[in-house]
């Protein structure tokens, strides 16, 4: 019987470490297309971090399971259990591998941002006080650091996005991209904070008026993708969506001389839209809003 007990946590750990690696391997299907090399890092450690979950919940529920089953009192039992204290073993045990795992997790996590060059709070900072903000190497397993990149310009407004690419002289409410190359954009705000995000490249970056942030990333999968605002920017930040269009570099530059030589013209926004609707109806809500900014002039639009 002893022996029994002694083989039964080792054995129930193998199972659970098993099953939740399974788990860890299956949350890869809970995500988008991985369509950016920034993507698989971010999925790698979800994955990572959906596995460590996993043991721990399932351990702490079999733990459960089995003291209210073997280890429960008689139906007539009404006593204390036995008093126990001082056991120094649980103690460092439950300490020290909490404290392994937030730091193994802790490291994990900076090395993914390192890798992927996202601009936190403290590099905005820096910015904004003149000083040069850290950095991180493009990731040289999907392309090579180019010295002068071509960069788009991405201008975030109430409530619209605008690219443009300055080389072609185009502007456009979709954003284009060749695929397997690198990606370099030029952020800025005309107003207030907002959110730049694309669930299937798994990036996002805060777009801060007054800052100018370089932003980058390399697209892996042609395909159409959604950008979302994923900062509450006022009434209609949630209008504020735009087509991500990953294509053939062939296609990408027949895109670029098409929109080139076409006449600028105001683009559809649907909060301008929305707006202009709601307020032409005869009753008036009092309701205060912000006006959305004129629809964007440009080029190429859906």
């Amino acid at each position: 019987m002893r022996i029994r007990k002694i083989l039964l946590i080792p054995v129930s750990s193998i199972i659970l470490a098993i099953v939740s690696l399974g788990i860890g391997r299956l949350s890869y299907s809970w995500l988008p297309p991985q369509a950016t090399t920034e993507s698989l890092l971010i999925d790698d450690l979800f994955s990572f971090m959906v596995t460590v979950g996993s043991f721990i919940f399932f351990g702490v529920t079999v733990a459960l399971v089995y003291s209210i089953i073997f280890n429960r009192a008689g139906k007539y039992d009404f006593s204390d259990g036995p008093h126990i204290e001082g056991n120094v073993t649980v103690e460092v045990v439950w300490t020290v591998i909490p404290f392994i795992l937030v730091i193994w997790i802790g490291t994990y996590s900076y090395q993914i941002y390192d890798q992927m060059s996202i601009l936190g709070p403290m590099e905005h900072n820096h910015i904004s006080m003149g000083m040069k903000s850290a950095s991180a190497e493009p990731i040289s397993e999907a392309s090579e650091t180019v010295e002068n990149p071509e960069r788009i310009e991405v201008t975030a407004k109430q409530w619209a996005w605008i690219f443009r690419y300055p080389e072609q002289n185009v502007s456009s409410t979709e954003l284009h991209l060749p695929v397997n190359q690198r990606a370099y954009l030029t952020l800025r705000s005309q107003d207030v904070i907002h959110g730049f995000y694309i669930p299937a490249f798994r990036v996002k970056q805060d777009v801060i008026p007054g800052e100018t942030i370089n932003f980058e990333f390399t697209p892996i999968l042609e395909g159409k993708y959604r950008l979302r605002n994923s900062q509450y920017s006022g009434t209609y930040f949630a209008a504020m969506q735009a087509d991500v269009v990953v294509e053939s570099p062939e296609k990408y530059q027949q895109w670029l001389k098409e929109a080139s030589n076409r006449k600028p013209s105001p683009a559809f926004n649907q909060a301008m839209s929305e707006y202009t609707r709601f307020t032409n109806k005869a009753i008036n809500s009092n309701w205060a809003t912000v006006k959305p900014a004129e629809p964007p002039v440009v080029n190429y639009h859906d």
